[in-house]
């Protein structure tokens, strides 16, 4: 199924779909897999696009066969920029590490599966780089930043002390997937705006880092695709991530 296009939750299915999410870990010990993927696009909390592949399915059964040894690990959760992080314990060896990220998902698909991947976990914190697939979709901006705030609501409620980390999304220059630079800066004005208004969130510019004087990608930190990451980029991103992890504790 995939479907994009708009539609909005009335208040009432969301608080639901929040509490669901949110709170249903006892309830989730007791399945054998990850809830699959709704049918219907009135069962999806959020707004928005929605992409649902075959291959998802693969990466969450593989996320609900780690959700043991993924206990209080630093969390990343995001679409193929996160997904293809294939260093990070390396990266990171001074704490536990978990990769909850899935090529093409949309930040909608990030929050129907948040609770599962993320927060049964109980992170120490949680890495977030969410909205460039939501930008490929050709939706507003403002529709990726709604479905963030909930996913961020979510873990305060939850886990209250852990923080979030948002990255603001990275330039791009991919001829099969355009998206206007205007629609990224307003994306991440958004994210940096968001986290400054929020106890426990903190902002890393990984657009600015990955970016020429132009705001365009610098090449050596991408694929020839000018989309995915390098391994340069990745060490871009890890350097840029450090400090923050510092001030909020995580690493020393």
């Amino acid at each position: 199924m995939s479907t994009d296009g708009a539609y909005w939750c009335t208040r009432r299915h969301l608080l639901a779909w929040g509490f669901a999410l949110g709170s249903g870990a006892s309830v989730r010990a007791q399945q054998s897999g990850p809830t699959p993927y709704p049918s219907r696009q009135v069962d999806w909390p959020g707004e928005g696009a929605i992409r649902v592949f075959d291959y998802m399915n693969q990466n969450r059964a593989h996320f609900w066969s780690r959700r043991a040894a993924d206990q209080r690990a630093l969390v990343f959760v995001g679409d193929s920029l996160t997904g293809g992080w294939s260093t990070l314990a390396k990266d990171f060896p001074q704490v536990k590490t978990a990769n909850r990220g899935i090529g093409g998902d949309v930040t909608r698909g990030m929050l129907f599966r948040f609770g599962e991947d993320v927060l049964d976990l109980n992170p120490i914190a949680v890495v977030m780089l969410a909205g460039s697939a939501d930008l490929s979709a050709l939706q507003a901006p403002s529709v990726a930043l709604r479905n963030i705030s909930a996913m961020a609501g979510m873990l305060k409620k939850r886990l209250p002390t852990t923080p979030l980390v948002l990255c603001t999304v990275p330039p791009r220059l991919n001829a099969a997937a355009p998206v206007n630079p205007a629609r990224i800066a307003e994306l991440n004005e958004g994210i940096k705006q968001f986290a400054s208004s929020r106890d426990g969130v903190v902002v890393v510019d990984l657009h600015t880092a990955l970016s020429d004087s132009e705001g365009n990608p610098v090449p050596a930190y991408f694929a020839p695709d000018l989309l995915h990451l390098s391994p340069a980029g990745y060490r871009v991103w890890k350097a840029e991530l450090e400090p923050s992890l510092r001030r909020i504790g995580i690493l020393t």
